[in-house]
């Protein structure tokens, strides 16, 4: 039901408004019969007559006279265009009128009036004036729905670029942390294959969805960790706590990954001993708080460049959850601190 208004709201909001404006002439009408005794069939001709030739006008304006002067712009050329079919209808009417009234009797003055010629038409331009604002409306409606169906796809555009960002710089790290086991000839280079091999497939079918669900994109996440426990071989402290219902809820993916990454990248590059890493990840009802903390080394590395990871989150955090997150970033002198809180669906 819903979706049939929402299909027809053009045309049964003008079935509605000549629907009240057919009540209102009928009950204007039905009050001058009163006492003069009522001709229900010469009433409701008049009536039909004065509904036709009302809606020939409007909608000679509507669908002619009106589009001809938004493509032209020749504000005398349309005058022109709607003065002369409006008079002609118009002369008509009244004179099918008064034959129906009176038939030319002149017995009822009012039909023969100045006033009555005036009224006609200023009721009929207030008419005409009022269709073709509906006419505005749905122009308008078209109009902003077109705008927002191209401002999503240039968003969803966006973020399919973004993402396409994040995967090799994603793949770029793995790859040299499996150079690294390949080299040193680790017995768990085969692990890293398969771990790798999982992620991989999340990034390329799953991630491609607008939401997924919060249990894929965890695993995801500690199938990482676990790549950068076995290339650090179990020696730097690495926490990775989940709290709270993760079921049935949905969340935009590969949201959460560049902080983890930043954190082993800036926080056990330089195999500190003292390095390490704490994620924790809290959901209670929609709110999930994720947070991020890792050593820093002592003496930071001043010639590495800050990549594209975070500026690329950032970004996607505004188009997907625009005005439903808070991110706070602390950096101090051992520890770098992040703390990220979205509204799931």
């Amino acid at each position: 039901m819903q979706s049939f208004f929402n299909k027809n709201r053009v045309t049964l909001l003008h079935v509605s408004f000549w629907f009240v404006y057919l009540s209102f002439n009928l009950y204007q009408a039905s009050v001058f019969q009163k006492g003069r005794g009522y001709d229900w069939e010469r009433m409701l001709t008049s009536l039909s007559l004065q509904l036709i030739f009302t809606m020939l006008i409007a909608y000679l304006n509507y669908f002619f006279t009106w589009p001809r002067f938004l493509k032209n712009k020749n504000l005398w050329r349309y005058l022109l265009e709607f003065s002369v079919p409006f008079a002609a209808l118009l002369t008509v009417r009244v004179h099918l009128q008064r034959y129906l009234v009176d038939g030319y009797t002149h017995r009822v003055d009012f039909f023969y009036s100045n006033f009555f010629i005036v009224q006609i038409v200023a009721i009929t331009l207030l008419i005409v004036l009022f269709v073709g604002m509906l006419r505005f409306a749905v122009d308008w409606f078209e109009l902003e729905a077109k705008r927002k169906e191209i401002e999503n796809e240039k968003l969803i555009s966006e973020l399919n670029f973004l993402k396409a960002q994040i995967n090799p710089h994603f793949l770029f790290n793995t790859l040299n942390n499996l150079y690294y086991l390949a080299y040193t000839k680790s017995e768990n280079t085969t692990e890293v294959i398969a771990k790798l091999s999982q992620m991989m497939r999340y990034m390329i079918y799953d991630s491609n969805h607008p939401k997924v669900l919060v249990s894929k994109e965890l695993e995801y996440m500690q199938n990482y960790v676990s790549l950068e426990r076995l290339r650090l071989n179990n020696q730097i402290p690495i926490t990775f706590e989940v709290t709270g219902d993760v079921e049935n809820k949905w969340i935009a993916p590969l949201i959460f990954i560049t902080f983890l990454e930043n954190a082993f990248k800036h926080g056990v590059s330089n195999n500190n001993p003292k390095a390490w890493v704490k994620v924790s990840i809290q959901l209670k009802d929609k709110e999930c708080i994720y947070t991020v903390e890792n050593s820093k080394p002592e003496k930071p590395d001043t010639n590495e460049k800050s990549g594209i990871g975070l500026q690329n989150v950032k970004r996607r955090l505004e188009l997907s959850y625009p005005n439903q997150y808070k991110l706070t970033t602390e950096d101090k002198k051992d520890v770098y601190y992040v703390q990220l809180t979205l509204t799931l669906s």
